[in-house]
């Protein structure tokens, strides 16, 4: 049975993404899929970090924790958590990633239609098997949202046309998280974000992130730096580089926070600069003015799905490389298009974001 057939599926299980900001952009999937079934149940199988934001997002029923880590075949384990899902009864299966090992669960679990596109010679385990044409849906979103849809449907070109991610915050589990932390929200807030998973060619210099929490602090904010254990030390240099007073208005909570407790502080920025990461799609998906900082990538593919954004880049001949790391960097020294982007562009991307901005 195709999917183009299968008018109603009324129980549909997601393989969701392994990477934070795909299963954040995976929402917008989930929002086309209860706007076509509006009586449909969603459950996400996804890595147990994905837990905090599966339960920030209302159209998910259920999270289910993939017991098996990215990349890791481990048949057995797929096998028995596939053939313990056979009672749930799915209709349908959507795989998001293009890998061979992710079709293996829903075939295990004997689901009827298992939509996703080619990939990793997965014929055997996909019923539903598309063709992907990048031409014609070269954004995620839209590779993401087709799979709702019966193959070929045209979809719209612009990325605001989609349904957008919209995380929920529980004011009462914030309120806990400011205690927690001994923070609060008498300043304005601006959330800096200069990690990034993917390698250096997507993080704009230290010394540029310090020069615009230098110039907020003192037009009377606060800064909170946000990031994983790995983004500790530059958060501190950041913080170093402020005097001894404007220090006392900066919060580093790299590798501190929980995932669920960085989205729940994030919720109360007045505005958040990020590079392309994450932690830029989160806030995005909050709702917050968002100055989203390019440099190896390109917002072409995976831009943040908010209307309250600026993408900030420079256009150098050899951009939008999609390097971890700089080519160029290891003779020069120099990644040109991050290091040229000033931190005055950014400041002024900001003034013009948060003018007449009411918080959440």
């Amino acid at each position: 049975m195709s999917q183009a057939s299968f008018k109603h599926p009324n129980r549909i299980l997601i393989v969701g993404p392994s990477w934070v900001g795909d299963m954040v952009m995976a929402q917008s999937l989930f929002k086309e899929l209860k706007r076509l079934h509006p009586r449909c149940c969603i459950d996400v199988l996804a890595p147990a970090w994905s837990k905090p934001l599966l339960d920030r997002m209302p159209e998910v029923a259920r999270g289910i924790n993939m017991p098996v880590g990215h990349g890791q075949l481990l048949l057995k384990a797929r096998y028995q958590l596939g053939v313990s899902l056979r009672s749930e009864k799915y209709d349908q299966a959507i795989l998001l990633p293009n890998s061979l090992k992710s079709a293996l669960i829903p075939a295990f679990a004997e689901i009827e239609i298992r939509t996703g596109w080619r990939g990793e010679w997965r014929y055997g385990l996909l019923s539903d098997i598309r063709k992907l044409d990048k031409k014609r849906y070269p954004l995620m979103v839209q590779r993401f949202i087709a799979l709702a849809h019966p193959s070929g449907t045209a979809l719209p070109e612009k990325a605001l046309d989609f349904p957008l991610p919209e995380l929920v915050v529980d004011a009462a589990l914030r309120a806990n998280v400011l205690e927690k932390y001994q923070l609060n929200s008498e300043r304005p807030i601006l959330v800096l974000c200069p990690g990034a998973e993917f390698g250096p060619a997507k993080r704009w210099p230290e010394q540029h992130y310090a020069e615009v929490a230098s110039q907020k602090i003192q037009a009377g904010w606060q800064v909170w730096l946000m990031g994983s254990q790995k983004d500790v030390e530059v958060c501190q240099t950041i913080k170093a580089y402020q005097s001894n007073d404007a220090q006392l208005q900066v919060h580093n909570l790299a590798g501190v926070t929980a995932l669920a407790e960085a989205i729940d502080l994030m919720s109360l920025a007045d505005c958040v600069v990020s590079n392309d990461s994450g932690l830029m799609h989160i806030a995005a998906a909050l709702g917050r003015p968002l100055v989203g900082v390019y440099g190896s990538t390109s917002p072409k593919f995976t831009p943040p799905l908010s209307v309250q954004v600026s993408i900030e880049s420079v256009d150098v001949d050899c951009r939008p490389c999609f390097s971890r790391e700089c080519p160029k960097a290891p003779e020069s020294g120099y990644m040109q298009c991050l290091e040229t982007l000033s931190a005055q562009k950014v400041l002024a991307a900001i003034d013009t974001l948060c003018a007449g901005v009411v918080k959440l």
